[in-house]
C-alpha cells in the first residue's frame, strides 16, 4: 500500500523528511506521549516525536549510566551526534525520572535549542490535578508565544484540536478494521503507520491516512479469514516492528495495543467546543495513563482486562524497556488481574538491540501456544 510506504520512509529517515518541513516552520521535539503538541501545532511549530538511534550509543555514555532505558540514551545520542539539528526546540513532560534528567543534561549540552519543561500533575484523579493541569497548559502557551514572538489564539487552537481529533480517529479505525479482519494489514504497517504520523506533518498524514482507511474498508469482508491466535501488546514504545512478524509468523496476531507507539496516542477525543486549553487537559487527565502517571490502583489493569475482552485476544505480551523503573513496578499486578480473568501474558524485557531472533522466537511460540 503507497500510504504505508510513505509512513515507512518517514520513520526510516525522519532527518530527512523534518529537512522538508524545515523551510516552512520551526520543528519541535518531544518523547512522550503527555506533551501537548495540540498547542505546539496551533502555534505554528512542527511537534516530531524522538525515538532513539539507531546505530550504536556511546556519546550517551558520559552523561547517563548504562542502566539508564535506551530510549532516552538513544535520544541523547542522536542530539549529541548531530543527528538532530533540524530541531529548534525540544519540550520534555515530567514524567519518569530518566525523562527529567535528559531535560537537565540536554539543558547543559544542547543549548542551541529553545527548552521547555512541561510540569505535568502525577495524580490524574482530584479536581485541584486538573486544576494545576491547565494552569501548566496556560504558561506552556504564554511561553510558545514568547519564543515564536506571536500570539496564540483560541482560534488557532481551535483548529489544531479538530486536526488532532482527526488524526486520532483515523488511527483508531485503522486498529478498528485490524480487529475484525486481522489479515488486511500487518503489524509490522500498522507499526510504521502510527511512528509515521507521529513525525510527518500532521495534516499530510491525515490525507495518507483517509486514503488507507478507505483500501482497507473496502479490503475488509474480501481477505480471506485468517485462522491465528489473537493477543495485544504493552509497553511503552515498539522500535522493534520484527517483533510483529515473529508474532505473526507463530500463528497469532497483534489486534490491539496498549503502548505510547500506539492506542496511548489516539485514544480520547478532545471536546471541540468550549475553552480550547480546558478541553486539551481534560483529554490528557481522562485517557488511559502510563504507569508514570497514577489515577487508582487498578485503572491500568481494568484497561488491559477490557482490551483483551472487547477485542477477543487470548493473552498479552509485555514490551518493557530494561531499566524501565514504572513498567516494572506495574507490571506484577497487570499480570496478576489478566491471570485472575484466565489471560495468560508473557514479558519481555527489551533494550536498544533485540535478543537473539531465534531465543526471542522460541519464547514467543512458546507462549502462543499456551492461548
Amino acid at each position: 500500500m503507497e500510504a504505508i510506504q510513505v509512513f515507512q520512509r518517514a520513520v526510516d529517515d525522519p532527518g530527512g523528511y523534518l529537512k522538508t518541513i524545515k523551510a516552512e516552520r520551526k520543528i519541535i521535539g518531544y518523547c512522550c506521549t503527555y506533551t501537548p503538541e495540540e498547542i505546539i501545532f496551533a502555534a505554528g511549530a512542527h511537534p516530531v516525536r524522538l525515538f532513539g538511534t539507531k546505530g550504536k550509543i556511546h556519546r550517551a555514555d558520559a552523561h547517563l549510566q548504562a542502566y539508564s532505558c535506551s530510549l532516552v540514551r538513544g535520544v541523547l545520542e542522536d542530539a549529541l551526534a548531530g543527528n538532530l539539528e533540524s530541531l529548534d526546540g525540544m519540550v520534555f513532560p515530567h514524567t519518569c525520572d530518566s525523562i527529567q534528567r535528559l531535560s537537565d543534561i540536554w539543558r547543559l549540552n544542547i543549548a542551541s535549542t529553545w527548552h521547555n519543561d512541561v510540569v505535568l500533575p502525577v495524580k490524574l484523579n482530584t479536581e485541584s490535578a486538573q486544576e494545576y493541569l491547565l494552569d501548566v497548559l496556560k504558561k506552556f502557551r504564554r511561553e510558545l508565544e514568547a519564543w515564536s514572538g506571536a500570539p496564540l489564539d483560541d482560534a488557532a487552537l481551535h483548529e489544531a484540536i479538530v486536526t488532532y481529533n482527526r488524526l486520532r480517529a483515523l488511527l483508531k479505525r485503522v486498529y478498528e478494521l485490524k480487529s475484525v479482519s486481522p489479515g488486511i494489514i500487518s503489524g509490522r504497517a500498522v507499526n510504521a503507520m502510527i511512528k509515521g504520523a507521529m513525525i510527518m506533518d500532521r495534516r499530510a498524514a491525515i490525507g495518507h491516512l483517509e486514503g488507507l482507511v478507505r483500501t482497507l474498508e473496502t479490503a475488509t469482508g474480501q481477505t480471506p479469514r485468517r485462522e491465528a491466535k489473537r493477543t495485544i501488546l504493552a509497553g511503552s514504545i515498539c522500535n522493534h516492528p520484527e517483533i510483529y512478524d515473529i508474532v505473526e509468523n507463530a500463528g497469532a496476531d497483534v489486534v490491539w495495543d496498549e503502548l505510547c507507539t500506539g492506542s496511548r496516542f489516539f485514544e480520547g477525543p478532545i471536546d471541540e467546543d468550549g475553552d480550547p486549553l480546558a478541553a486539551i487537559a481534560r483529554r490528557y487527565m481522562n485517557r488511559m495513563n502510563c504507569p508514570a502517571k497514577h489515577k487508582d490502583l487498578r485503572s491500568r489493569g481494568e484497561t488491559l482486562v477490557r482490551m483483551a475482552q472487547d477485542h477477543a485476544a487470548g493473552g498479552v505480551i509485555f514490551l518493557n524497556f530494561k531499566f524501565c523503573e514504572p513498567h516494572a513496578f506495574d507490571y506484577p499486578y497487570l499480570k496478576e488481574m489478566l491471570q485472575a480473568r484466565g489471560v495468560p501474558s508473557l514479558l519481555l524485557e527489551i533494550d536498544q538491540e533485540l535478543p537473539a531472533s531465534g531465543q526471542l522466537a522460541t519464547r514467543i511460540e512458546a507462549f502462543i501456544e499456551t492461548m
